[in-house]
């Protein structure tokens, strides 16, 4: 079976992405090809560096205004794009060069809590706020607005009512770590019988 290859785009520190990386380390045909980030200064590229994973910086313009981000992708033959903790929206020309090809991870049950904003910790605190019993993840697909594409998969966790939202924050990111590695593992499982 021909190698499957993921590119990981974050925003942040990067724990989504190391987390995926080890996952598929030792995998015989799945792996992390490279790791994007369009902020300079993001924990997530020395995360990359002690993977020994290739780290590309671009710019908004890079993302918005040209086919670099695209040509880079199609160089490396990317057969996923995983955004874990990525904040730009992503740009119709790169979702028509990969459709139903770049899939999103969002700390609440969509269609709650999603949107332009609402990310990190704002989510957990909006939960907490309307006093939810549970939350959890969605995985789905990337379109045009901000989590609101098809939904893959959703896990839910208990919220009890002495949690604070970051309580809550530790309970989504168990089910980060244990399920979206997983998913992408389906998905590309899947994607290979086709």
């Amino acid at each position: 079976m021909n190698m499957r290859k993921i590119a990981v785009f974050a925003s942040g520190s990067g724990n989504n992405a190391e987390n995926i990386t080890r996952y598929f380390s030792e995998h015989k045909y799945i792996k992390v090809e490279l790791i994007l980030t369009n902020k300079k200064d993001a924990y997530v590229i020395k995360r990359s560096e002690n993977l020994k994973i290739p780290c590309i910086i671009f710019s908004k313009n890079d993302l918005y205004h040209t086919d670099k981000i695209t040509k880079i992708l199609m160089e490396h033959q990317i057969d996923l794009v995983v955004l874990a903790g990525f904040l730009l929206l992503i740009p119709e020309h790169l979702i028509k060069a990969f459709p139903n090809k770049i899939i999103n991870i969002h700390p609440a049950l969509l269609p709650k809590y999603g949107g332009k904003g609402m990310y990190g910790m704002k989510v957990h605190e909006t939960v907490k706020k309307h006093n939810e019993k549970k939350t959890g993840i969605t995985i789905h697909y990337v379109n045009e607005k901000y989590d609101d594409g098809q939904i893959i998969k959703q896990y839910k966790c208990k919220i009890d009512p002495e949690d604070t939202p970051e309580d809550i924050a530790r309970k989504v990111h168990e089910l980060e770590y244990t399920y979206y590695p997983r998913v992408i593992e389906e998905l590309l499982n899947q994607s290979s019988h086709l």
